[in-house]
């Protein structure tokens, strides 16, 4: 999950530095990352000699690659300026190969920082031809929570073959350069309004339509769920639940908040809830698989500035973000995921607790699913039924989404563990607490011991 703050997207001015303050909420990787608005800070290296602890180099096929550094923490210098125009150039970044286009010239925005990833907004006003781009700088990344050069293949699959989410230009050595959208970030409020609510059922729509297959680059004759690929709830909770036990091991963390956590009774839980969960929804009855997006959280849908060229199809004014986490998974798990997200607001004093009476009401679900089911093709006759079977399907579900952000926010909260951070900036470890508790009433309440 990206776990970040939704910020409105700023307009550039004339000024060569702009800085707004960091707005946090959780964070991917140890960081704030969020395709086209929100996002995350830090660390990377200009010259030749990468700087210590350097990130992987991501590259994709078919995508230009520049062997350039760019060091985050230099964005400032004249001479970060001079490095990213030439990255700029090499990667042919369409409206950018004007020979009056100038280091001077360059119009850089800070977008959001913290400690591991940095995203900016570059332009040229001067040059009014020249279009915004995304910058991500990576910083260097010692978490498994998520894999960049899956993410940045989901990415280019996804804009290239079915134009979701922005293109990417290309990358550099610790970062890529991405389509800017001129638009707003979703509010909390936003989310509960019924025609945008509409509108998020139909993109999630569009976005479940993508064969698993084409991401996965599996065969769809040989491949499929548990033979070419995996669905991500399971696979996360499996591959989270070590690092987490390594987490609450640390000796800041006191005995009474590991008795609390008790990983080795949620793998039990876990297990029991599984065998359960194959009894009602497989891959033979139940919630069909897709390729999900899984945080669809109000940060992470873009509504673009010029909603008027979109008045044939309204909900594609609506731009989904933040792919990191994206897999396949049953659904009825990426709406589930959602319409948990109802229940939390990022910009409180508290962001990691949630407000359960925030949770969409039966109405809102309703008009949730016949949104979604109506740009599936779902035949008008069949849409009642349908809406109800989706709305199972949720409820067997939500469990695995609370576990697996359970398993997430204890492994985010690594640094601030090790760092005996006692004011962090997202409580992660009260966050994973309440997932925890929340994933053991909604067993519970499906009968599950």
């Amino acid at each position: 999950m990206t776990k970040v703050s939704p910020v409105v997207t700023p307009s550039l001015s004339s000024a060569l530095v702009l800085e707004t303050p960091s707005n946090l909420r959780r964070v991917s990787t140890s960081s704030v990352q969020s395709l086209a608005s929100v996002i995350a800070s830090a660390a990377s290296s200009v010259s030749s000699i990468p700087f210590s602890g350097e990130p992987e180099v991501v590259k994709a096929e078919g995508l230009r690659h520049a062997s350039i550094f760019l060091d985050a923490r230099q964005y400032k210098k004249s001479s970060f300026l001079v490095h990213l125009l030439e990255c700029i150039r090499s990667l042919n970044v369409p409206s950018w190969s004007s020979p009056l286009i100038t280091a001077e010239e360059l119009v850089i925005h800070k977008v959001s920082g913290s400690l591991t990833n940095a995203v900016f907004f570059v332009s040229c006003p001067s040059i009014k031809e020249t279009i915004t781009i995304l910058l991500r700088i990576y910083g260097p990344s010692s978490d498994s929570l998520i894999s960049r050069p899956r993410e940045l293949n989901t990415l280019h699959i996804l804009s290239s073959r079915f134009n979701l989410g922005p293109k990417v230009y290309g990358t550099f050595e610790n970062g890529r350069m991405e389509e800017y959208f001129p638009s707003k970030t979703l509010t909390a409020e936003d989310m509960r309004d019924p025609q945008i609510s509409r509108w998020i059922g139909a993109r999630m729509s569009e976005l479940h339509s993508v064969p698993i297959e084409v991401i996965e680059e599996s065969s769809p004759g040989k491949g499929g769920e548990g033979n070419g690929w995996q669905l991500g709830a399971k696979r996360n909770v499996r591959s989270w639940l070590a690092p987490a036990r390594d987490v609450l091991m640390h000796p800041t963390i006191p005995q009474s908040v590991r008795d609390e956590f008790n990983l080795d009774k949620f793998q039990h839980q876990w297990e029991s809830y599984l065998k359960w969960l194959s009894n009602v929804d497989d891959v033979h009855n139940g919630s069909r698989r897709v390729f999900a997006h899984n945080d669809t959280q109000y940060g992470n849908l873009l509504r673009l500035e010029d909603a008027e060229v979109w008045t044939r199809a309204p909900h594609r004014q609506l731009i989904v973000v933040d792919f990191e986490y994206a897999s396949p998974n049953p659904a009825s798990f990426d709406i589930a995921n959602h319409f948990i997200e109802w229940t939390y607001n990022y910009h409180t004093s508290t962001p990691h607790l949630p407000d359960e009476s925030r949770y969409p009401t039966a109405r809102e679900r309703e008009n949730f699913y016949l949104s979604y089911l109506e740009h599936t093709g779902t035949s008008p006759g069949n849409m009642s039924q349908q809406a109800q079977s989706l709305e199972n399907q949720v409820r067997y579900w939500t469990p695995a989404c609370h576990a697996m952000w359970c398993m997430w926010g204890i492994v985010q909260s690594r640094d601030d563990v090790i760092n005996d951070v006692t004011e962090p900036e997202f409580d992660y470890v009260g966050y994973s607490r309440f997932r925890l508790a929340a994933f053991r009433r909604t067993i519970a309440a499906l009968g599950i011991i």
